[in-house]
């Protein structure tokens, strides 16, 4: 079984997770994940997947080396505001982004509260 079958579930958790530049390389007995998460979130379901794999970590075969995408800007939300309403206040943004890029926060677009903050892409 190649490193690449053997982290397969982790492989797919971190491509369907919004890691931007991700590198996946098998070189001899070690498989190397590169890449940048969208939040401190997705960066530890990604150890979590690891973990499930190999619980000790000891198997050697892994370097994960995930960094955490700086935020560019946080908005508190205030009462009223929709992601809508916040993406107009910053230029070439929208709702969809700001929603991708908290997802780890926001479980449904349409609900949003008061005191949350989001990164602003």
């Amino acid at each position: 079984m190649s490193l690449t079958d053997k982290y397969k579930s982790l492989i797919s958790l971190a491509n369907s997770s919004g890691l931007s530049n991700l590198k996946v390389e098998e070189k001899g007995a070690v498989l190397k994940m590169t890449g940048t998460a969208p939040s401190e979130a997705v960066k530890n379901k990604l150890w979590d997947a690891y973990a499930v794999i190999d619980p000790d970590m000891r198997a050697g075969d892994l370097v994960l080396d995930i960094e955490v995408a700086a935020p560019s800007a946080v908005y508190e939300v205030k009462k009223g505001d929709t992601l809508g309403k916040i993406a107009k206040l910053y230029p070439g943004m929208t709702w969809k982004k700001i929603y991708e890029a908290n997802k780890d926060i926001i479980k449904n677009p349409d609900l949003i509260f008061p005191g949350q903050k989001f990164k602003i892409p």
